[in-house]
């Protein structure tokens, strides 16, 4: 029987296999544990694209795994820490949610961290308690099987005072995390960090093998603001498939955001088989995760085609 892992024996067990094997990045990994598929990449769920069940009460987030298997016939997750905000330091909760994965068959791959505060800060005393705040969703990523948390380049000031500023965090925390085997993943998320040159120079900085990037289709909107309406709009926004191509040479997971389909199958902000082409042009064979965002279609509705599209893109490498 497994016995459930507490924060200092999952240090010690993956600080071994991290200093026998290297920090795998998500290509060795993929293929390590889940064998060959046709296709030139495999197929994850994000749970966010589930965000509006979670918060309406419909669906119980320990149950993710278990819907993304058997509703999807998904069998790697991405998990999002505000549906477990009050399980973030629960030992016991992520034992027994990597249990519920595991009797699915279904594999843990990351932990997307938002709310935890901006690893920009510019004083290093809150810099530091903010790269802190993340350690509780390293610890638990570790027992839930995970390669990365993700997180985002945020702070106050210019890109160029910015910039140092996020370096020294992502370092520290890519420190503590590596010290568990796990990367440290930051998505193109708003403000400077949808600027794709800025936050791939950011990563190079760092030059930490367990620190890279998490490219996500959509959120290239640098500013936003607000039209005659009111309604929030996009001020600046970066060419989202140069940005993806800035990104992909740091990569450790993909996003492949999805909001609307015409009749046809297709995104119809993003172009998925030309973004596809850069993500396997840049080397990459991982997983590819579904975050659905759109509401013209139901959550569940949305994921089937986000997924018939990302086959589609996919079986035409292989016919």
């Amino acid at each position: 029987m497994k016995q459930p892992q507490t924060r200092r024996s999952f240090i010690r067990t993956t600080t071994s296999v991290a200093l026998g094997l290297g920090l795998a990045g998500p290509r060795a990994w993929a293929h390590s544990c889940c064998g060959s598929e046709s296709m030139p990449f495999k197929i994850s769920l994000a749970q966010w694209s589930i965000h509006r069940a979670h918060r309406g009460g419909k669906i119980d987030p320990v149950d993710f795994p278990r819907l993304a298997k058997e509703t999807f016939d998904i069998s790697a997750v991405e998990y999002v820490n505000q549906f477990y905000r009050e399980r973030g330091t629960d030992e016991a909760f992520f034992n027994e949610l990597e249990k519920r994965a595991s009797d699915q068959g279904v594999k843990s791959l990351l932990i997307m961290v938002d709310g935890e505060g901006s690893l920009g800060e510019p004083e290093e005393a809150a810099r530091k308690g903010v790269v802190e705040n993340h350690y509780k969703w390293v610890d638990a990523a570790a027992i839930l099987g995970c390669h990365s948390i993700r997180v985002n380049a945020g702070g106050p000031g210019d890109r160029e005072t910015l910039a140092p500023a996020v370096v020294d965090g992502l370092g520290r925390l890519s420190e503590y995390a590596g010290k568990a085997g796990l990367n440290v993943i930051v998505e193109n998320h708003g403000g400077y960090s949808s600027d794709g040159a800025w936050l791939a120079n950011v990563i190079a900085q760092v030059g930490m093998d367990n620190c890279g990037t998490l490219p996500d289709f959509g959120n290239f909107c640098i500013k936003r603001g607000k039209d005659a309406d009111g309604k929030r709009i996009c001020l600046e926004e970066y060419d989202r498939y140069k940005g993806v191509a800035e990104l992909m040479p740091y990569a450790k997971a993909v996003s492949a955001k999805s909001h609307d389909f015409d009749e046809d199958g297709n995104e119809i902000h993003t172009d998925f088989f030309r973004m596809m082409k850069i993500v396997l042009e840049a080397g990459y064979d991982g997983y590819v995760g579904i975050e659905y965002e759109g509401s013209r279609d139901d959550e569940f509705t949305g994921i089937r085609k986000t997924k018939a599209l990302l086959e589609k893109v996919g079986t035409s490498y292989t016919s």
